[in-house]
């Protein structure tokens, strides 16, 4: 049983990390070179209509008025209007429509590498040294090594231009026009009961989240093994075996739940990775998530827009953290203490 006191001991903690990462976004972006006036109201605009838009900004106040006032508009999720990538567009309401994206390939990926990671590693653990276990290895090391961008068009070229089994790029086919609910494509055909638009959806997801997967299945193979490697050399396991009970119910019952500890840490750094490093995964699928977003806003200064990106990185990131410590609690109650 987890209890209210740490889950809130936990939560408190989060509030100092966002709002270190806040001001580090906030500093960052006022020390770099440019002026964000000039930028949203063009090169060849009169100094008049830019010192204008730099009145209307407040850029003309004073630094600490200025990140006084950024802290309490990103307590409220204000994170103001685009200047370039949908000009005058709320970023809320931008972020509203990308990160679904995003967080919907991530965690299909993150899903499959769990489902397949940790019952390789379990099984190369097991029977250590065995050819299953020299197989699992090599395959972990291979997934290890190929990076998303090579493995990416890899399967693009096997599965989608020469077997034709799934599309190359995209999220759903183009004849096929549904209104977001959630933003989640294969969770809002399925709620408007379009079966035909749900098939085109998953086929579409398929392949950025297998290539997801095979990164993350290797890491989390490697971790689970060589995790149940140690746990199984345990005097409290040796214990359970001279007492009769079967190899098989000692290392679910005993050895499993004490070897997934360090496989939840993996899992939530990874799981922060696959969103900072989603750029690759849609840029290769062609899929315009929230990774593409930020190196666009980045790309032409769109400073709202880039603010608003990575404070919802952050706080993404601290939600998974504080999942995993939630686990950790679970796994082993002696934590909380």
């Amino acid at each position: 049983m987890i209890s209210k006191r740490f889950v809130v001991k936990r939560l408190l903690l989060l509030v100092p990390v966002l709002f270190g990462v806040a001001t580090f976004v906030f500093a960052i972006l006022h020390l770099a070179p440019g002026d964000p006036a000039r930028v949203i109201a063009g090169q060849r605009a009169s100094e008049e209509f830019v010192r204008q838009i730099r009145a209307d900004l407040g850029l003309n106040d004073p630094i600490w008025v200025q990140y006084g006032r950024f802290l309490l508009e990103a307590v409220q999720l204000d994170f103001g209007n685009s200047y370039q990538i949908q000009k005058n567009t709320p970023v809320k309401q931008i972020l509203r429509y990308k990160l679904p994206v995003t967080l919907e390939m991530a965690i299909y990926g993150q899903f499959l590498g769990i489902l397949f990671g940790i019952p390789v590693g379990l099984i190369g653990a097991v029977k250590q040294d065995s050819f299953s276990d020299h197989a699992t290895r090599i395959g972990a090391l291979t997934g290890i090594s190929v990076p998303i961008y090579y493995s990416g068009p890899l399967v693009i070229l096997l599965f989608a231009q020469i077997l034709g089994w799934f599309p190359a790029s995209g999220r759903i086919a183009s004849r096929f026009d549904i209104q977001p609910i959630t933003g989640v494509i294969t969770f809002d055909t399925l709620v408007r009961g379009n079966l035909a638009a749900f098939q085109s959806a998953a086929l579409h997801l398929f392949l950025p989240a297998v290539v997801i997967g095979i990164y993350s299945m290797a890491l989390l193979s490697r971790m689970m093994r060589s995790s149940m490697l140690e746990v199984i050399r345990q005097d409290y396991m040796r214990t359970a075996r001279a007492k009769g009970q079967g190899s098989k119910i000692t290392i679910l019952k005993h050895g499993f739940r004490n070897a997934l500890i360090p496989v939840v840490t993996v899992i939530g750094i990874q799981f922060g990775t696959l969103l900072g490093g989603a750029v690759l995964t849609e840029t290769v699928f062609g899929i315009a998530g929230i990774g593409t977003l930020l190196v666009d806003a980045i790309e032409v200064g769109d400073y709202p827009v880039v603010q608003g990106t990575v404070l919802m990185f952050a706080f993404l990131f601290t939600m998974v953290n504080l999942l995993v410590d939630v686990t950790y609690s679970y796994l082993d109650p002696r934590i909380e203490q």
